[in-house]
């Protein structure tokens, strides 16, 4: 008489550098589903409202001759300027402010770093979850630019360039989430109030968001002031895509900005964060 054949376990699935770094990856995701309502109303409460004073309220009243360039209407003017302010505010926000909480108050992120992936690896994976949330940002505020205007100012969108769009939209996401990282290593937490009006207001107010980066030709200083400014450049790339007939910066210019400025936030993060979390 045989006996009934043993029937073994498999074995237990080996955690693997692709499937760690993909389950990170899943769980950024849950949690940005899980806040999808907060992230929708603070990524379009800034833009909405500046687009329904500028394009709307302003013009009702008969204060619509706005700095122009040429013919264009100033919601023209806008809509490249804060959807690049959008990608930039979103992916800087969604590492630094977390990251600062994992690292001084939670502690959380031990938990992180014990995980079958090398600290440096773990700083991309918080650079690329800080991206996709600044290119949705971005996505998200396309319809509110379009479509809130007075009657005779609707914007006048054409985009040129649909891989130069998309590359700018993405590069301009990692390039802010890998600086977004790095301030989140360097910044005291007691002192992160600093860095709205130190930072973001400042790159905000002189990030050629209303107005096109050669309309600052007659202030020749703060023109190439402003060449420090990431987010000039995002501005001006989608300025170039999205509306190719106002004035704008060469391609080989904001490109080489972006991209090369990504490259070189990248590094500096990810030493920074190994850094920070091996002391």
């Amino acid at each position: 008489m045989s006996s009934a054949p043993v029937l073994t376990p498999p074995p237990p699935a080996r955690a693997t550098v692709p499937r760690t770094f993909a389950a990170m990856m899943a769980r950024e995701v849950r949690v940005m589903r899980k806040n999808l309502l907060s992230t929708f109303i603070r990524v379009l409460m800034q833009p909405v409202m500046f687009v329904f004073v500028f394009a709307y309220v302003l013009p009702k009243l008969g204060g619509g001759a706005m700095a122009g360039a040429g013919d264009a209407t100033f919601s023209t003017i806008l809509v490249p300027g804060l959807v690049g302010s959008s990608i930039i505010m979103q992916a800087m926000m969604a590492v630094t402010f977390p990251l600062m909480m994992e690292l001084n108050w939670q502690k959380s992120i031990t938990d992180r770093a014990l995980a079958p992936v090398t600290i440096p690896l773990l700083a991309i994976q918080k650079i690329l979850a800080a991206a996709l949330q600044g290119l949705i940002g971005g996505l998200l505020v396309f319809p509110a630019v379009l479509f809130i205007h007075a009657e005779g100012e609707a914007p006048q969108v054409n985009v040129d360039n649909w891989p130069v769009l998309a590359l700018v939209m993405v590069a301009g996401s990692l390039l802010a989430a890998s600086g977004g990282l790095l301030l989140g290593t360097l910044m005291n937490p007691q002192k992160v109030q600093m860095m709205f009006s130190l930072i973001l207001l400042p790159m905000t107010m002189l990030g050629c968001v209303y107005y096109p980066w050669s309309a600052l030709e007659s202030i020749p200083w703060l023109q190439y002031l402003s060449l420090l400014n990431p987010l000039v450049y995002v501005s001006e790339g989608l300025r170039s895509t999205l509306t190719p007939d106002i004035p704008h910066m060469p391609a080989w210019a904001f490109l080489l900005a972006i991209v090369g400025g990504t490259v070189v936030l990248t590094w500096a993060a990810t030493r920074t964060f190994t850094k920070r979390v091996l002391t």
